[in-house]
């Protein structure tokens, strides 16, 4: 069955890109109605932290649960807390009752709710697509969260522009279609149709002898037993040398990457460009991943993964500079398009090399686990951003930031390993 005539999986995937944009629409409305009512940029920074903090704490709970319940359920619950937490605030706006406090509880409850519905989302996903349409589907997949992050912000301001209520409505109705969504698709308890029977970390450059089992099979086989712990996925990712290369990689590119948008932010603002000229500036690195999004499979058959993932990591490098060159938001939109093309490319990657080579009853912790690796440094990213502009220039953040990354990438740069790992099977 074609892909687009699977019912199931594009259920599941108007439902995700429902849940995104409403997110999306959430992240943007919030700090902007916080410092609305405070003036205060801090209290609107700290929603932001605030949700990504609970995100992070909840996340190794949330693997767990994806992998001893019901993950059909789990999403439901998910969704159906969000969609309780979004209609809180305009219920206390009508009632004159809604305040900073609510505001930021509510960032909680966004956090934890995703930490619990990412992984079953994700399971929930190969659980309803043939294992050679598995690419396709991941590539559908980034379309949808880099349409939802082109679409939210800009999406946001219209709808606090029609009243200070509209926003929170909008993110309930998205949630409430994700909601159905889960409601109406039925997929299996376990999503096991991509996963070897023997599972194995990222490949390397020959297949394990069928003689003796390899390391990485003996270390998936052990995770497996020992599942019943919650760090189970921490620990299956931190066994095998090319896995901590390449989480190691994409962590350092998110962290960086998270703390390059204030200094851009700043930059454009010193350099005349209004705030609408640098919403869209910031807006093409969105556009750049769902051009991206088509690139997923050529991409992956120019080069191996850990090729892949250097070139894409040295090639955002000297983009970070691109802003101090003349042309001001085009330029920036610009850099920002070129960083975005190769980002589907890695996730599809991680998807195909760590959660399709682990244990069923693995998977949902390894998730979870890579979730998390990938998100706490994001806060650090942004709080060292702001320290860093308190005594330098916005050119020289950006240099001093470019520098570190190249630094970071030195030493998977020189792992053979890494540079050597083929596509499985």
């Amino acid at each position: 069955m074609p892909l687009r005539r699977n019912l199931r999986f594009q259920l599941l995937w108007g439902g995700s890109a429902a849940a995104t944009l409403g997110l999306h629409v959430s992240d943007t409305a919030y700090p902007l109605l916080l410092l609305a009512m405070t003036g205060s940029s801090t209290l609107a920074g700290a929603f932001g932290a605030l949700q990504i903090g609970a995100s992070v704490l909840c996340g190794v709970h949330g693997g767990s649960v994806a992998d001893r319940y019901d993950r059909r359920r789990v999403l439901i619950a998910a969704d159906s807390v969000r969609l309780l937490a979004a209609l809180s605030v305009p219920l206390a706006m009508a009632l004159d009752a809604f305040s900073v406090v609510h505001a930021l509880l509510v960032a909680v409850v966004i956090g934890a709710t995703i930490a619990y519905s990412g992984p079953a989302r994700v399971l929930a996903v190969r659980s309803v697509v043939a294992p050679e349409q598995l690419r396709q589907a991941l590539a559908q997949d980034e379309a949808r969260m880099s349409g939802a992050g082109l679409a939210g912000p800009p999406l946001a301001g219209l709808l606090l522009g029609a009243g200070r209520a509209v926003p929170f409505l909008g993110a309930a109705l998205a949630s409430l279609l994700s909601l159905v969504a889960a409601c109406l698709v039925r997929f299996p308890r376990h999503a096991g149709p991509a996963a070897p029977e023997e599972p194995t970390a990222t490949p390397a450059t020959d297949p394990p002898s069928t003689d003796t089992p390899s390391t990485d099979t003996v270390t998936g086989e052990a995770a497996a037993k020992d599942g019943s712990g919650a760090l189970a996925g921490f620990r299956h990712l931190l066994a095998d040398r090319t896995l901590r290369a390449t989480l190691a990689v994409v962590f350092g590119i998110n962290l960086v990457g998270s703390a390059v948008v204030l200094p851009v932010i700043v930059l454009l603002r010193e350099r005349g460009v209004s705030s609408g000229g640098i919403g869209l500036a910031l807006a093409g690195e969105a556009v750049g991943a769902l051009a991206g999004a088509l690139l997923v499979s050529r991409l992956h058959r120019l080069a191996g993964p850990g090729a892949l993932l250097l070139a894409v990591a040295w090639f955002v490098v000297p983009l970070f500079l691109a802003p101090l060159l003349p042309g001001g938001a085009v330029t920036v939109f610009a850099a920002l398009f070129l960083m975005g093309l190769g980002v589907p490319a890695l996730r599809v990657m991680i998807d195909i090399l760590v959660f399709q080579q682990v244990a069923e009853e693995l998977r949902g912790r390894v998730i979870a686990a890579t979730m998390t690796l990938f998100t706490v440094g994001m806060p650090a990213g942004l709080f060292g951003s702001g320290v860093l502009l308190d005594h330098v220039a916005p050119g020289t953040a950006l240099t001093v930031l470019a520098l570190l990354l190249a630094l970071g990438l030195l030493p998977a740069t020189f792992d053979r390993t890494l540079r050597r790992a083929v596509w499985p099977a």
